[in-house]
């Protein structure tokens, strides 16, 4: 079994598979795009699978698929299968903008796919396509729908940021009332690619919930899983949950289980470091599965305690969350 240096037990892979994106979401990247890696420096399908088989035969056991956009890599339904086959990986999601989703939900179904996390930020067309610089309002919501019909397990992350979608705060939890969804609000972080100065957020969680408080005064606190990244509540009588992701105040690190591999095969041991080795090289200079391992092991034996210590640590924190890997 694969443990930090807090004695914390890594059961959660979350694997970016391309740092390329269809939209451009202004918190995440600027509106030319980024200086996108050329396809040599992306880890190959092979080399995912790879990493991820040894990682499983480490105790992992859940494997998030992210990016950028995963959909947009060429036959990335194949990883995904492939992903689902290795031995001891019990449960793969994925993270997807919604916007190519539905031709790949049936064969998502018949693999078996968990739970789908669909990114939306806002329930109105002007302002989706003020966040996103791209006019896919009606693509994401048809996604959305698919999704509801499909029976699959599904949650909404809505990025809140003061001035552009706090309207929606509202409007999202009330989807709740009518389907199964679970909305999760997450505070704003500064991992935009240089695209914008970061200002340090207001919003953070306790006023988000004190918000929709002030609408639904009897919302019920729920009970959060031991490694939950989200503290979840439910409006009464609600079919679904909403929960709030702290994730600019960092009050969960205490319990984080996760290993984040970079489309280049860079692992972060935790989001707000600046990316502390390359498996990519690595692997390619001939590593055998067991010097993989034991360099995970020694990676993870110098952990930070939390996201405020590896944001001390590392020189270059704030890149986008398309090439850390969702």
């Amino acid at each position: 079994m694969l443990y930090d240096n807090h004695g914390r037990q890594l059961r959660y892979l979350r694997l970016g598979v391309t740092e390329r994106c269809n939209l451009r979401c202004f918190y995440c990247m600027p509106e030319e795009g980024l200086n996108f890696s050329h396809r040599s420096q992306i880890l190959s399908f092979e080399e995912m699978e790879r990493l991820t088989r040894i990682l499983a035969e480490m105790g992992i056991n859940k494997v998030r698929i992210t990016g950028g956009e995963p959909f947009v890599r060429k036959n990335i339904m194949e990883l995904i299968e492939n992903i689902s086959a290795i031995e001891g990986i019990d449960s793969v999601n994925i993270t997807t903008n919604g916007t190519s989703l539905i031709e790949h939900l049936p064969k998502l179904k018949a693999i078996g796919i968990d739970a789908i996390n669909l990114s939306l930020d806002c329930l109105d067309k002007e302002r989706f396509l003020k966040i996103t610089r791209r006019d896919e309002y009606d693509q994401v919501m048809n996604s959305f729908q698919a999704l509801m019909d499909s029976g699959i397990t599904t949650k909404i992350n809505m990025v809140v940021m003061e001035e552009h979608n706090l309207e929606d705060i509202i409007p999202m939890c009330e989807l709740t009332l009518q389907h199964k969804v679970n909305v999760r609000f997450i505070e704003e972080m500064p991992f935009n690619g240089g695209g914008k100065k970061f200002t340090p957020i207001t919003w953070n969680a306790r006023q988000i919930l004190a918000h929709i408080q002030g609408h639904y005064p009897n919302v019920e606190k729920l009970t959060d899983a031991e490694s939950s990244t989200s503290l979840n509540y439910q409006l009464p009588n609600a079919k679904g949950s909403f929960g709030i992701i702290p994730a600019y105040t960092r009050t969960i690190c205490h319990s984080c289980d996760r290993i984040r591999l970079t489309p280049k095969g860079e692992l972060k041991t935790c989001l707000y470091d600046g990316g502390s080795f390359s498996f990519r090289d690595f692997m390619r200079a001939g590593a055998t599965d067991e010097e993989i391992r034991n360099q995970f092991r020694t990676l993870f034996s110098n952990r930070a305690k939390d996201g405020f210590e590896a944001q001390q640590k590392s020189s270059n924190p704030f890149e986008s969350m398309a090439t850390i890997g969702g």
